[in-house]
């Protein structure tokens, strides 16, 4: 009788253990975060640096499997996430604004669910024109080829918003000459005399300009202070900003432009924790992702909140909290 109690004794460890043992393996337990980051078009700083930052999450955030998508830019950033196709994205700070407040292209139709995690670096506005044309201003670009971006981009806006300062209107054919294209092939329809100007908005150095300064005598066009005054005046996402004379090959002046800032977005469903370690891995290693690109160089942590046009994420507040950013 004690033998038999025994063995069924033994018997239900046994199966506890087994119980215990099989939630540990459950399929869905240990399961990877699927992290999407949308990022622009290739020639671009956005994109490498996406890709940069899809192998740091990979590499120091458990349980996350990250990747980055090329994409047209910041609305269409937008509406991968609504589409829940991206959990993260890059976004110009003004297109950011016009989505979540419900403006311009997402006229009447707000996109309540971009939350922010942190600044990047300054966009920076690069009109381009072969250096040998007799374009010294945005102003002559009247009845001349101009590629003001890929359809739908936010650097495609920018065009708008600045062609506009001077009366430019490139959706009527007569007064500017469009054709839409992405940096790298903007680059080649410069080089190759197929347009004459050409508008490419990112960091410092940003690929496309690179390309073109190296296979031609480029020109970048400075706006003019007024004009500046007024768009920064209208529109305040935008900031003066200078490129150093010698960015690019053949640069021996200073460029008086504008700038926008940068933002890394997420929707607001993503899990708190989640959005805590995703923002602290990228500031403890922030150097790897300067050898990505040199962009990140200004993602600077004092700064991670500027420019900030959508609210913040909960995780991302809780960290910069912690660090003394944020009351």
């Amino acid at each position: 009788m004690r033998k038999s109690k025994l063995f069924w004794l033994l018997m239900g460890i046994i199966a506890l253990s087994l119980i215990a043992a099989g939630c540990g393996t459950s399929p869905t337990a240990g399961k990877p975060e699927n992290i999407n980051i949308a990022t622009a078009t290739t020639g671009g700083v956005y994109y490498p640096l996406g890709n940069a930052m899809a192998q740091l999450f990979n590499q120091k955030v458990p349980n996350v499997k990250a990747s980055a998508q090329a994409t047209a830019g910041t609305p269409q950033n937008v509406l991968l996430m609504q589409k829940k196709e991206a959990e993260i994205a890059f976004a110009q700070n003004g297109v950011a604004y016009y989505a979540y407040n419900g403006q311009e292209m997402f006229k009447d139709k707000p996109v309540k669910l971009l939350r922010g995690i942190t600044h990047l670096y300054p966009n920076v506005m690069h009109i381009v024109v072969n250096a040998n044309s007799n374009i010294t201003s945005i102003k002559q670009f009247e009845g001349k080829k101009f590629v003001p971006g890929a359809v739908g981009s936010a650097t495609e806006v920018n065009s708008k918003e600045i062609l506009g300062l001077y009366g430019l209107d490139y959706k009527d054919k007569k007064n500017v000459k469009v054709d839409y294209l992405g940096y790298t092939e903007a680059a080649e329809a410069l080089k190759d005399g197929r347009v004459d100007g050409i508008l490419i908005a990112g960091g410092l150095p940003t690929a496309a300009v690179m390309d073109a300064a190296s296979s031609m005598k480029i020109r970048i066009l400075s706006l003019e202070p007024d004009m500046i005054k007024k768009l920064t005046t209208e529109m305040p996402w935008y900031y003066e900003f200078v490129i150093p004379k010698g960015t690019y090959i053949g640069q021996t002046e200073d460029v008086r432009t504008v700038a926008v800032a940068n933002l890394l977005i997420c929707r607001d469903d993503l899990k708190d924790d989640l959005v805590y370690n995703l923002t602290k891995a990228l500031y403890e290693n922030q150097k790897d992702l300067v050898a990505a690109h040199s962009a990140a160089k200004d993602m600077i942590f004092e700064r991670a909140l500027n420019g900030m046009t959508v609210p913040l994420h909960p995780g991302a507040e809780k960290y910069y909290k912690e660090k003394g950013l944020k009351k």
